[in-house]
């Protein structure tokens, strides 16, 4: 697998940007659409933590285990959100997909369906990726449904796994999709991104 380097992904109304020091205030605007740093199930930043929030992405480039994005709207240039890989293993051909968000006013809309079409299809067809995974809160059940509409296998619960920002631990929900399952929900999503429209 060919190591992940910053990459500007496009498809219609969607572009994820490698993610910069001065996307901070936009994505301060997009978490306040939702005021979403208040949800005890996610990694938003709280106002105030915006830098810091991209600074520790940044980071996880630099030590090779991560590749941030910002989600924009092609046609205002609108921050939307953020993704990323992470866990980037080399060795076994595996990636993750995760810390993805999105301001409310774009959730349940096409973008998280574009988004993940485009790292998807970037990390099977240019990276060479074998296995792409997901893992959320075992109290994210709509982060769940969305990872399952995906077409991702459910691949188990880490018991006792991670720190909330609460202070609280969480169970998380691992999911996977092979390189060889990869077309099959390539050819759905598309579809539904072409129905949609």
């Amino acid at each position: 697998m060919h190591k992940p380097e910053p990459v500007t992904l496009e498809r219609g109304p969607v572009r994820l940007l490698p993610m910069a020091r001065d996307h901070a205030p936009a994505l301060a605007a997009a978490a306040r659409d939702g005021d979403l740093w208040t949800l005890r199930v996610t990694s938003v930043p709280a106002p105030g933590e915006e830098q810091a929030y991209v600074d520790t992405a940044l980071k996880g480039y630099a030590d090779g285990h991560m590749l941030p994005f910002v989600v924009q709207d092609t046609a205002s240039g609108r921050v939307l959100g953020s993704t990323r890989y992470h866990d980037i293993v080399p060795a076994v051909e595996r990636l993750e997909i995760g810390y993805t968000w999105y301001a409310r006013s774009m959730q349940r809309s096409h973008v998280n369906t574009t988004c993940k079409l485009l790292l998807m299809t970037h990390a099977f067809e240019t990276l060479g990726a074998k296995l792409v995974g997901w893992r959320t809160d075992n109290y994210n059940f709509a982060s769940q449904k969305a990872i399952e509409r995906l077409g991702a296998r459910k691949d188990g619960v880490l018991r006792h796994h991670a720190l909330r920002r609460d202070g609280t631990v969480r169970d998380t929900v691992m999911y996977s999709l092979s390189a060889g399952e990869w077309p099959e929900v390539k050819a759905h999503l598309s579809y539904q991104l072409e129905r949609s429209r």
